[in-house]
């Protein structure tokens, strides 16, 4: 599919928002709603590309990607949560 295609947009916010949604339930908790999920999904992604890289760690699948994915939002959540969590005290 390419990148320029309405489709392609589309399969890429339905993923960020499965993977941010899995990665909420990860953590123990509820979501940030639809759009925070997504783009927590889709930032998280893109943080676990980078830590892969860093750490070396390489896929050319299409499950080892999400799995990476799905990482990077995991420690994103949980981040995030830890900032809320003692902001607010």
């Amino acid at each position: 599919m390419e990148h320029n295609t309405i489709g392609y947009w589309i399969v890429f916010l339905f993923i960020g928002g499965v993977i941010g949604w899995l990665a909420g339930i990860i953590i123990r908790g509820r979501g940030f709603g639809i759009i925070g999920d997504i783009a927590i999904g889709i930032v998280g992604a893109m943080l676990g590309g980078w830590m892969a890289g860093v750490l070396g760690l390489y896929t050319s699948s299409s499950i080892g990607a999400f799995l990476i994915a799905l990482a990077g939002a995991v420690v994103l959540v949980g981040l995030t949560r830890f900032v809320i969590r003692h902001a607010a005290v």
